[in-house]
């Protein structure tokens, strides 16, 4: 089953989608089995798996944090993929994987896109990567059924909208707020008529990421998106070991207008 029909199931079952971010290999990569699991367990739609990297250009500063503790412990993306793949028939959600482009030239792009999907990879987010060079490794990616993400920023004119929704596969990343990755205590006023004409001219679900935060921007973000992506919280909460924290955002996806 495709990234986009797993979501598709779940806004069907009259659900919104609930996606976590994780930093592979933040606190070792022995880390990775037991969080993935534990997140599967509790409900969560997806996990977007972020790889570490030197030069981070989308990440804030907790996510940027968390990259750097990963690669001291000598976390790459190929020993990523080797340890996802390890464990890969006992997840049963899609991964989705978001990484820089220089990894997967490095790894060589076709043996990227077929140990991605031994692993178990549904999905890829590369946010350095423009829409106009995505047939860099769009192609050896639909071979192996692995949908290519494209992001829509706030500040994309209607015509590029359109463009990016057109070509986005699995879902729309569609970005809450000007700038980097992190958690924000307000957004902007027009976002709710915003993602109404996200939604006009896509054909695949709608996520919000980026600032997401707290149990009441999950369920505001339900109300006008099919899901949402929480990064930063969900970071912090698995350094500090607070499985509470992150229930509590699961839980969320569940109460949507309630507030």
């Amino acid at each position: 089953m495709t990234l986009q029909q797993q979501l598709e199931n779940v806004l069907q079952a009259g659900n919104k989608a609930f996606v976590p971010y994780i930093m592979a290999g933040d606190g070792g990569l022995a880390t990775l089995k037991p969080t993935i699991l534990k997140l599967q367990q509790l409900g969560v739609s997806a996990i977007e798996v972020g790889i570490p990297f030197t030069d981070p250009v989308a990440d804030g500063p907790v996510i940027e944090q968390a990259g750097e503790r990963a690669l001291k412990s000598g976390v790459t993306l190929k020993k990523v993929i080797a340890q996802l793949t390890s464990f890969a028939d006992e997840i049963t959600i899609p991964l989705v994987v978001m990484t820089y482009l220089n990894p997967i030239l490095a790894y060589g792009i076709d043996a990227f896109a077929r140990d991605a999907r031994l692993a178990g990879v549904k999905g890829l987010i590369v946010p350095d990567m423009p829409y106009e060079e995505r047939d860099v490794i769009h192609p050896a990616l639909k071979q192996q059924d692995i949908a290519l993400v494209q992001l829509v920023s706030l500040t994309s004119p209607p015509e590029r909208v359109k463009k990016l929704a057109e070509a986005s596969e699995g879902f729309i990343y569609a970005v809450t707020v000007n700038g980097i990755t992190g958690e924000r205590a307000s957004f902007a006023s027009q976002l709710a008529e915003h993602f109404a004409s996200l939604k006009q001219v896509s054909t695949i679900p709608v996520l919000a990421g980026f600032g997401i935060s707290t149990p009441e921007h999950v369920k505001s973000f339900g109300d006008i998106a099919d899901g949402v992506i929480v990064g930063s919280k969900i970071v912090t909460a698995l350094l500090e070991d607070d499985w509470a924290t992150i229930e509590a955002l699961v839980q969320a996806t569940k109460q949507v207008g309630s507030i």
